[in-house]
This record gives structure tokens, sequence and C-alpha cells, in this order.
């Protein structure tokens, strides 16, 4: 396990967002923002971002249409991935998140875009064995069947990921939730010391300072407060 402390210097870069009117996504742009990067973000709707700010540019499209994420990502030098389905979801299985990172990093590599940060659910890849028996086996699949769907997607997307050629990072977040920084992070790849939940500052914090550290260059580590 590794504690992550927000004091780092980050180097200032012009940044691609995916996923920035989501929850999360929000405050991914607003700490990237708040550390004067250079940001491109593109939405369905422009009216979903209220955010005002110099270095920041609004595209509206379709992250399927892979000619818009081209245009997106010209001259980037990173992206950030943290694309939902709205919440919840509709409890349907999807593709969705998993279709458009392959179009993204397909369109990356295209434009020799190195750096990808990539945000993915505590309970994807190898991570499900960090959960309680009677979460995995009971819990998850009856009563949580739209957290299910999304970890279903977060298993497409993961390989995808580990098999481009990319400097990338996945973060497996644990429950998100709306209250005040903690200022640290605990960042781990065998799940030693793996709490209930992250504070949803300190996930943006991370997530955003990962652009300029290799600390965890093509791992995928699952964090906590």
């Amino acid at each position: 396990m590794r504690v992550i402390n927000s004091t780092i210097n980050q180097y200032k870069m012009k940044i691609a967002i995916f996923g920035a009117t989501g929850f999360s996504g929000k405050a991914i742009l607003k700490e990237a923002l708040l550390k004067h990067h250079e940001v491109i973000i593109l939405v369905r709707n422009k009216s979903s971002i209220l955010i005002q700010d110099k270095n920041l540019t609004i595209v509206e499209g379709d992250v399927m249409d892979r000619y818009t994420v081209s245009e997106v990502l010209r001259n980037c030098d990173a992206v950030i991935q943290c694309l939902g389905v709205g919440g919840k979801g509709n409890g349907k299985p999807t593709t969705f998140i998993s279709d458009a990172t392959k179009i993204i990093i397909e369109e990356m590599e295209k434009q020799q875009i190195n750096r990808l940060i990539a945000m993915s659910n505590v309970g994807a890849g190898n991570s499900i064995s960090f959960q309680p028996w009677f979460f995995t086996h009971f819990i998850l699949p009856y009563f949580m069947k739209w957290l299910k769907v999304l970890i279903d997607d977060k298993n497409r997307m993961e390989p995808i990921i580990m098999n481009s050629i990319l400097d990338w990072t996945i973060v497996r977040c644990p429950n998100i939730v709306e209250t005040s920084p903690k200022g640290n992070v605990h960042a781990t790849l065998d799940g030693k010391g793996l709490k209930l939940s992250i504070t949803l500052g300190d996930m943006a914090e991370f997530m955003v300072r990962l652009l300029s550290d290799d600390t965890y260059s093509r791992q995928a580590p699952s964090i906590s407060n």
C-alpha cells in the first residue's frame, strides 16, 4: 500500500477529458483547471457545463464519433477517461464505456499521445478478489445488479487499455462520497489497506496528479481514504 500525499507539483499540460459532465468528471475537470492545465472536453450538450475558464475548451459531440474524438485529441499531451452511463444507468448490459475507450485509444495511438488515466471500479479485473465473498457472490449479483453491469463493462474496458501501447494507469475506485477531502489517498495493487470509500475531491486530485506522476505507469491501483 502506498499513501499518496497531495503536495506534489505538476507540469502544466493540454489534456482531454472524456466524461466531464458526470459526478466524478465534473470534480476532475475542476481539479484540472485548478492546476492550470489547458483542458478540452467533449460533451453531448454544452449547456451541461456551467464552468467558464480561459483554459477550458468545450466541444459538443458524440464520443462514439471517431472523427470528433480525433479532433478533440489534436495537440493534447494526455487524456483522462472518466466516462459513465449516467448514475446507475438503466440496469441493462452495456458496452458503451469499453466501445468508447477503444475509439479513444486508437485515436491516441494515431496521434502519438502517450499518457492515459482511466477510471474503473474496485471489483473489476483482479480487484474482485479484494471484495468479501458475501458481497461478490450474493450482494452484487442479486441486490446491486446495476453495479455488476457497470463492472462487466469495465472488465471489457480494462484489457483494451492494458493491451495498448500507451503509458496508461487505470484507477479503480470504491464508493465515491461527496464529503470534505481528507488530503491523502491510500493506493494499493494487492488490496491491502483498501477501505470502502474515497472522497470526491481526493479521487479527483489523485487522477489529475497522475498526469505527471509515473508511479503507477501501466498498473491498476485501487484507491480509498
